[in-house]
């Protein structure tokens, strides 16, 4: 289960990136939706950090690395770093799970970089809180879109 689409020879579309999520891609497709309402970011496909890893969406601001979105069966993984300090300033509103992500997650500086697997709504929900703690909204937005 969560296998990835590790055929580096065959790009896929983004829409087949979400349909392989089976009924996870509804969620990355609102991720998406989300991300573009509230921030000025460019997404590329692409198969970064070798063979394992397998096809992602890189999401990017400017030259500033967002997250990378990797389509599992079943599933998709956000794979972003963030600061100590931004996990900080989010004090209890996040999950136990996303707490067990933060806890496990590769060193970095100040932070670390967090491997996160969406399953549920409450994921997704905690992972806008996160990407909102590392990127500011667009200027022109009154607030953040849900």
């Amino acid at each position: 289960m969560y296998e990835r689409m590790l055929d580096k020879e065959i790009t896929p579309s983004f829409e087949e990136l979400i349909d392989y999520c089976g009924e996870r891609g509804s969620a990355w497709a609102a991720l998406d939706a989300f991300l573009a309402d509230n921030y000025a970011l460019g997404r590329q496909i692409r198969f970064p950090y070798g063979k394992k890893y397998g096809w992602s969406v890189k999401y990017s601001q400017g030259s500033r690395h967002i997250c990378d979105i990797f389509a599992e069966n079943g599933a998709f993984a956000v794979f972003f770093k963030i600061s100590g300090k931004e996990i900080e300033a989010l004090g209890g509103v996040l999950s136990e799970y996303t707490k067990t992500v933060w806890e496990r997650s590769y060193p970095c500086g100040d932070g670390g970089w967090l491997n996160y697997r969406v399953l549920e709504d409450e994921h997704l929900r905690d992972i806008k809180k996160l990407l909102a703690a590392k990127v500011s909204p667009k200027k022109s937005q009154g607030g953040l879109k849900q």
